[in-house]
């Protein structure tokens, strides 16, 4: 795992990539190098940050430059060694045993050819001195990042927005699109940037740019076909063996020259996975987080530590604990600027801190269950969706008395808050609307009119435009499956925009590469090869992938409550955090710049404080919002245009 970065017919380009390649020293703090070659009437220059992890040696090192071809390259190939067999079948020699190797060696020999071969997570760029193009890739579902931005002829790219925002000196524009998008998801989708020049390359494809400025674009994998494919399979009966292709996925994620933990929340996919990872590297350590008792009480949060504790017990496992206390909303700030874009997901303070202690006790690499629940149907809200379609066939007049009911209910008092409420008042707010607006609003923060309450009236256009692009992703699917549908969208926006993002920024600030076995090509193929009948099977979520580890995992452990790798936001609002919210209502640059309305904040805050609705983690999302727009505009206060 590493970072790259690079310039293309870019001025002064050698001084930018040091520039970039600087900004990015955490993601690789063992090594730094750089390439340069001339192009045209320019240049183009690779710079590259290295992480370590296969092949330690100087034969590993980045840029990495063979008989005229150059790679910056970061990631793991996991099908490594078999590509590598098949080209040293083939008289390919081999200096070292990177995997960097091999793939720049499947590059020269099979050219774009090469990347539905490609089993990882990997972003590159690799230039051809013969012909002067520059090409950039990324993996298949988008694990690892990779921004650019494109002036004129010229382009720059790196694995971090911030490295990009660096070395434009100030001139990058914030979208307040992509800032009413965050609003809307508490994320920025991967098909939207926080500032307007810069982009992301799209999962499953790739950008070539010549001497001459023409710019091609390719699409090399694409899950919408998986999807359908998988669901041709289903109707043949050719069902896959999911505990097989699990077990495959994580011993190839295992492939280290140092050594590697695993991330267990006590919930069914870590479990599973550190399971399987102890079966094949006994002894392995394992990392778990708890919060204080007085806040997970508050939050009637389960004992995911007990559920950990015990799995430890059963396989060996070193267990560590973390205890994720309010001191840390103190890294507020700092994770906001490694997030690079606003995330109002607390799981993220959680991944850092997992990820730094890690760090301290010598591990570089770690294995997470991040995927299993958007492929498999394991969230509560794909259960939710599916109780609405039964819902709406209740009488119209039974619901309205069931929803002034709940309506009237509290989510909380003083003392604690009460889930099974919130839960009840989350379902009610979308279990009568259609198919693509519930499953948005079962997930998002607010509703249309909400939304345009809440940001300035002139940005009316902008918030229809980002709920056309949600409706419009979601429909672009030939599947006839509800739940599939579900795990297709989520797999597709919620899954790279938020989950592998918050991830890799993470534990990345942390020098740490974080390994996502569920989210694997054919993990993905297995996945879309089952009905939804068997993914959801009465109220019973990720039926098929529970079934699958009942093989090693003892039932209390599979068939568990749902855990929960968040945080107690209600109590840390309601408590710790209280005053820096009243401040960033008040005098918050978001506010005084006229993008958010002050009166709508107020009248949340006011809601949340009275018990009635709980907006704890829109008021948080707001924190980081405000965060990011401070760092990322001027201090001075500005109109809002």
């Amino acid at each position: 795992m590493c970072g790259i970065a690079g310039t293309y017919l870019w001025p002064d380009g050698k001084a930018v990539t040091d520039r970039l390649t600087d900004v990015l020293a955490h993601r690789g703090p063992d090594a730094a190098g750089r390439y340069g070659h001339p192009v045209g009437d320019g240049e183009v220059q690779l710079g590259h940050r290295r992480l370590s992890i296969i092949d330690l040696t100087e034969t590993g090192a980045q840029p990495m430059v063979s008989d005229g071809l150059s790679l910056t390259y970061n990631g793991e190939l996991y099908n490594a060694p078999e590509l590598r067999a098949e080209l040293a079948g083939a008289g390919v020699r081999f200096r070292g045993t990177s995997d960097t190797e091999v793939l720049l060696k499947a590059w020269r020999r099979w050219g774009t050819d090469c990347l539905p071969r490609l089993r990882g997570m990997f972003a590159f760029a690799v230039f051809d001195e013969r012909t002067g193009e520059l090409v950039l890739v990324r993996d298949q579902l988008g694990i690892k990042p990779l921004f650019l931005l494109r002036r004129g002829g010229g382009l720059v790219f790196a694995s971090e927005l911030k490295a990009l925002a660096a070395v434009t000196g100030g001139s990058l524009e914030v979208d307040q699109a992509a800032l009413v998008a965050s609003l809307l998801y508490y994320w920025v989708p991967d098909s939207r940037c926080a500032y307007r020049e810069a982009e992301k390359l799209p999962p499953g494809s790739w950008l070539r740019v010549r001497p001459d400025g023409r710019v091609e674009r390719g699409r090399f994998w694409n899950l919408k076909d998986v999807a359908a494919e998988g669901q041709e399979r289903a109707r043949r009966g050719e069902l896959p063996d999911l505990a097989a292709v699990v077990e495959e996925s994580t011993k190839q994620h295992l492939l280290s020259d140092v050594p590697v933990a695993t991330f267990l929340s006590g919930g069914l996919d870590s479990s599973y996975l550190t399971a399987l990872a102890a079966r094949h590297q006994p002894c392995i350590s394992a990392y778990t987080i708890g919060f204080r008792a007085e806040d997970a009480k508050f939050e009637a949060m389960p004992d995911d530590l007990r559920y950990a504790r015990q799995v430890a017990r059963r396989f060996g496992v070193d267990l560590h604990e973390i205890e994720i206390a309010p001191n840390v909303l103190d890294l507020l700030p700092q994770m906001t600027h490694s997030l690079d874009e606003p995330i109002g997901d607390p799981a993220a303070i959680n991944t850092y801190l997992i990820c730094t202690a890690a760090r301290e006790a010598g591990v570089k690499v770690m294995l997470s269950g991040m995927g299993a629940d958007e492929l498999f149907a394991g969230y509560r809200k794909h259960l939710a969706n599916k109780i609405a379609l039964r819902y709406q066939r209740v009488p119209r007049p039974l619901r309205r008395g069931v929803y002034a009911a709940v309506d009237r209910l509290p989510v909380a008092t003083a003392r604690r808050g009460y889930r099974s409420v919130r839960f009840a008042k989350r379902f009610l707010s979308f279990a009568e609307l259609p198919e693509e607006t519930a499953f948005r609003r079962s997930y998002t923060m607010y509703d249309q009119d909400e939304l345009l309450a809440l940001v300035n009236p002139d940005l009316a256009g902008t918030v229809d435009d980002v709920l056309t692009e949600h409706a419009d992703i979601y429909a672009d699917n030939e599947l006839d499956d509800f739940v599939n549908r579900m795990c297709l969208g989520d797999s597709r926006m919620f899954l790279p925009g938020l989950n592998l993002t918050y991830t890799d920024r993470s534990s990345m600030a942390a020098s740490t590469e974080v390994r996502v076995p569920y989210v694997d090509v054919e993990v993905v193929k297995a996945a879309f090869a089952f009905p939804g009948a068997r993914k959801i099977a009465g109220r019973q979520g990720k039926a098929v992938l529970k079934e699958a580890a009942t093989s090693i995992l003892p039932k209390e452990i599979v068939y568990r409550p749902k855990g929960l790798f968040s945080a107690p936001l209600r109590a840390w609002m309601s408590r710790d955090l209280a005053p820096l919210v009243r401040e960033v209502i008040n005098e918050g640059e978001l506010v005084k710049s006229g993008f958010l309305r002050r009166d709508a904040l107020r009248r949340m805050v006011a809601e949340d404080a009275s018990g009635q609705q709980d907006f704890s983690k829109h008021l948080w999302h707001v924190l980081t919002l405000e965060y990011w727009y401070r760092a990322a505009v001027s201090k001075q206060s500005k109109e809002f245009v």
